[in-house]
């Protein structure tokens, strides 16, 4: 188990989905590629991009604005994968054979100005440039990895171990150094962090209320700072196992 955690802590700066931004794998000439086959529309707060089980024949640019990513099991359960800000790529690439339906929807959350790609474009260009195809193909590796690393936390921890490695993921992409430790700069309710893990709103307010006791989180402006990371790391470890 020491080592299943370790490799995991090694990997936690190198796999957040929350907001990793495309330039990270693109070149900056491959990047203006891109953005040159989009096409930019305004998108105003409470509309969806796409839907769960509509065919994939566009990726989204996050110019700016901010994008949740949902989806919901057969019994109903919301679940948030997922929050993307400027910078961000959304959507999925099923390669060049045959169609591929999306498996969750992406709702705006706030007034965005979004890039549109038509797949068949996006293909052309992997067609005609190596160079970016091999570089677009490892922001596909990357969200897989992504996903693998989501539904380790489902398999492998409770949700009080899910809570915790969902934080400490979530200081690679807001984690903001200050003088009680460090602050996740973002806004998030405790409804969110539960959809995160896929539990309840009142499940998140007992594990925090409880790790606030204990010194390890605090809560400053409706923000969530961690003042104990070592004790997050332990409490992974500890919650791994299957469940």
């Amino acid at each position: 188990m020491a080592m299943m955690v370790q490799e995991l802590r090694s990997e936690l700066t190198h796999i957040e989905s929350i907001n990793e931004n495309i330039n990270q794998f693109l070149s900056v000439e491959n990047l203006n590629k891109l953005q040159s086959i989009m096409r930019t529309k305004k998108v105003a707060a409470g509309n969806h991009l796409f839907w769960e089980g509509e065919a994939v024949d566009k990726i989204y640019y996050i110019y700016t604005g901010r994008v949740k990513l949902r989806t919901s099991s057969e019994g109903g359960k919301d679940f948030l994968l997922s929050i993307k800000d400027e910078g961000s790529l959304v959507g999925e690439f099923g390669g060049f054979n045959g169609e591929v339906y999306y498996s969750y929807r992406a709702e705006v959350v706030e007034d965005a100005e979004i890039g549109l790609i038509n797949v068949s474009d996006l293909k052309k260009l992997m067609y005609q440039f190596g160079n970016f195809a091999v570089e677009f193909m490892s922001w596909i590796g990357w969200t897989q990895r992504v996903m693998q690393n989501k539904l380790y936390d489902f398999l492998f921890f409770d949700k009080t171990g899910a809570l915790a490695s969902t934080l400490i993921k979530l200081t690679t992409t807001y984690g903001v150094k200050c003088a009680d430790g460090i602050l996740l700069a973002v806004e998030l309710t405790n409804k969110d962090l539960g959809d995160f893990i896929g539990t309840s709103r009142e499940s998140v307010n007992r594990v925090l209320n409880s790790w606030k006791r204990e010194g390890i989180v605090e809560m400053i402006d409706r923000k969530v700072v961690i003042r104990r990371m070592d004790r997050l790391y332990e409490i992974c470890e500890c919650a791994g196992g299957v469940h």
